[in-house]
């Protein structure tokens, strides 16, 4: 005869224990409850139990307010919660889900007390995200009714949730707690067992080297944080995000990658142990790597780390004229920036074709400007007019600022340079925008290296708010002070950043997506649902594969063994897989094929 465990459309999983009723606890708690299910809330503090009460009082009366819920709906919703401090209270329930601290010990006690009070067929969830899912059910007395079932924070709110299989966890297990977490408006990603699974496993390796970065003084926090919520168009800093998520969480997380995988990219960075033992863990405790209001709070208040906004600024070089070379996408876009903010621009290629060609571009590009109301006509036709093509680098012979734009190839901008040398006037400040080549190599290919320095714009420039100003140690101070200076008037937002290997957002951003086409290679996740959680879970604009194709398989893997070849961390090789894609001609969108198939225009 089968057993509800094995027919999981006999056990709808109607009455639902959470052991545990911190935030993440009492947010499952209302999210259960306000999905009709009868829900037992469990922690062993009195206090506890109670505070979780009046947070679900709270939350649903807010959703009364703004039309979410009725009053007889919240009604129902509070009378299908109930809390206690005994575990004795999940006798009754289909399902429990334990959200408890971060440690074996606590973890195998709450399972081992279950197993002597729940049914036989009643299925126990873990929600731990860093944990082994595996030796939480080797220890109990029905392994194939234990899995994992993480949630993200708030649980109202997010919509992913990771169902986590052991190889001891019965299909059926696997199959009722998917269709329950469906039933809760949810989108639950089918996962294996291995520390951070998915979502977590991307974001705190990535976490992890930001913080890396900020403690080895390559960048400053503000400018960590800005880089990649302008650069990548992530909702939070990685810096602020660790706050949020608590810096002793996300080191405890680490530690249990680092056990599993030893990747030194996983190897907790040592600001997060200090910060920790420290008691510095973040926003609950009211300082972590930014300093708040109060304890608990989202409000961040100067401190000593606080850039000072009435520091002596040197003074900056006049710019008046501005020279873009090149004859590509970003040249044309960069050039159309500057003439939108009034300089007299001088669009140079190699031949007059080429530029009149990228003018052209910009033209188009202003029309469409004007069709979606963001300019006049008048004011696209001014903008143009201060554009001049040029067939030759001599027509920079008066400008005050060159910005090159041409292929991502160390001897094509050193010639480059080279040119830009004798044609320049004096002082005229040299800028490159390699997102990957050292800029000082450029810089020496010049008699004066002090007058260059790095301005990475991305793409599309016009659009992308973001600029990477990287100084070289030869930079003289009054040329960073003027690229500064340009940015603003441009409206871009300038971060600093030393001359090495990716700067912020490609050193941050390639590692990452380097470990997700790892886990596709080692059959861990499918490509959609790898994708589904970073977006879901981690709040990016697009998945790691959509945005490869996007980037280009050639670029991304170019730029990948640049970050190895400086860097030398194992961790960051780039992955056999997308080696092979590039070497297939499967290079994205642009071919037609990378990781997924495109239509062919």
């Amino acid at each position: 005869m089968a057993t509800p465990l094995s027919d999981p459309s006999l056990s709808p999983l109607q009455t639902i224990a959470v052991v545990g009723l911190g935030t993440m606890g009492t947010g499952i708690a209302e999210v259960l409850a306000r999905a009709g299910r009868e829900v037992v809330g469990i922690d062993v503090s009195e206090a506890q139990a109670a505070k979780a009460l009046a947070t679900l009082e709270t939350a649903t009366a807010r959703a009364v307010e703004r039309g979410r819920l009725t009053e007889q709906e919240r009604a129902d919703v509070l009378a299908r919660v109930h809390v206690s401090t005994d575990l004795r209270a999940a006798a009754d329930a289909d399902l429990v889900i334990e959200v408890t601290p971060e440690s074996y010990e606590i973890k195998h006690q709450i399972f081992r007390e279950l197993d002597g009070i729940v049914r036989p067929e009643t299925i126990l969830a873990t929600g731990t995200n860093a944990l082994s899912v595996t030796r939480l059910a080797a220890d109990s007395a029905r392994p194939e009714r234990v899995l994992g079932l993480h949630f993200f924070n708030p649980a109202p709110a997010m919509k992913l949730v990771e169902v986590v299989s052991s190889v001891l966890t019965a299909p059926a297990a696997v199959t009722a707690v998917t269709n329950l977490a469906l039933d809760l408006g949810k989108e639950p990603v089918a996962v294996g067992d291995r520390p951070g699974f998915v979502a977590d496993g991307l974001l705190f390796g990535y976490l992890n080297q930001a913080a890396a970065m900020y403690e080895a003084k390559y960048a400053s926090r503000e400018d960590i944080d800005a880089a990649m919520r302008l650069g990548c168009g992530l909702p939070m800093g990685p810096l602020a995000l660790l706050d949020l998520i608590g810096v002793d969480t996300a080191r405890t997380v680490l530690e249990a990658m680092y056990a599993e995988s030893h990747d030194r990219l996983h190897a907790p960075a040592p600001i997060l142990k200090q910060l920790s033992e420290a008691g510095l863990t973040g926003r609950k405790s009211g300082r972590g790597f930014y300093t708040y209001e109060a304890p608990g709070s989202a409000a961040v208040v100067r401190d000593a780390l606080t850039p000072s906004e009435s520091a002596a600024q040197v003074q900056g070089r006049e710019v008046r004229s501005v020279g873009v070379a090149g004859s590509g996408t970003m040249a044309s876009g960069i050039a159309e920036v500057f003439a939108k903010a009034g300089y007299e621009v001088v669009l140079a290629a190699r031949s007059e074709e080429k530029a009149q060609t990228a003018k052209a571009r910009i033209g188009k590009s202003l029309s469409r400007s004007v069709d979606k109301g963001r300019m006049t006509a008048e004011a696209a036709e001014q903008t143009l007019d201060r554009i001049t093509a040029a067939g030759s680098y001599e027509a920079f012979a008066d400008v005050d600022l060159a910005v090159e734009a041409v292929a991502e190839d160390l001897e094509i901008k050193q010639q480059l340079f080279q040119a830009l040398d004798k044609v320049c006037k004096p002082g005229a400040v040299l800028a490159t925008t390699t997102s990957s080549l050292p800029v000082v190599a450029c810089a020496r290919a010049t008699s004066r290296p002090q007058d260059v320095i790095g301005m990475h714009f991305f793409n599309p420039a016009p659009a992308m708010k973001l600029v990477e100003v990287v100084r070289t140690v030869l930079t003289a101070e009054d040329v960073h002070a003027t690229v500064r200076e340009v940015c603003g008037r441009i409206k871009k937002h300038a971060v600093d950043c030393g001359d090495r290997a990716g700067f912020i957002v490609n050193a941050l951003l390639f590692p990452y997506l380097n470990n997700a086409v790892k886990m596709v290679q080692e059959h861990y996740a499918s490509l959609d649902d790898i994708d589904a959680a970073m977006k879901l879970g981690g709040g990016y604009p697009m998945g790691p594969f959509e945005l490869l194709d996007v980037v280009g398989l050639d670029v991304s893997l170019a730029i990948e063994k640049v970050l190895h070849r400086e860097f030398r961390d194992p961790g960051l090789a780039p992955a056999p897989l997308l080696e092979h894609l590039v070497a297939a001609g499967c290079l994205g969108r642009k071919t037609g094929r990378g990781f997924r198939e495109y239509a062919r225009r």
